[in-house]
């Protein structure tokens, strides 16, 4: 999976899937993860629901999360600020190039 070096942080590429029962990583989709979340895909809900889970997982604060591309599409990418990459590998618990 690919992970952008970014001069604040971590750039994640995303393909979300709106108005699931839960929010959940899926798997990897297109070097990205891809993300189930309960959210439908109206007036920016899903992003929030992006950010909201990237929030929970890292425990980075709102202000540092931040949807930088794709705020109408499904394919998105997130910038987690002040998180290394090593961080965001063992967050998700496994090395990401395994997903």
């Amino acid at each position: 999976m690919d992970l952008i070096e970014h001069a604040e942080g971590i750039v994640v590429t995303v393909r979300v899937q709106p108005g699931a029962k839960r929010s959940a990583i899926l798997g990897e989709y297109a070097g990205g993860l891809k993300i189930a979340v309960a959210a439908p895909p109206v007036d920016g809900k899903a992003n929030e629901a992006i950010v909201e889970f990237f929030r929970e997982l890292t425990g980075l604060k709102r202000s540092q999360i931040d949807v930088i591309r794709g705020e109408k599409s499904r394919n998105k990418l997130v910038l987690l600020r002040s998180i290394s990459r090593a961080d965001v590998e063992r967050l998700l618990g496994l090395p990401l190039s395994d997903l």
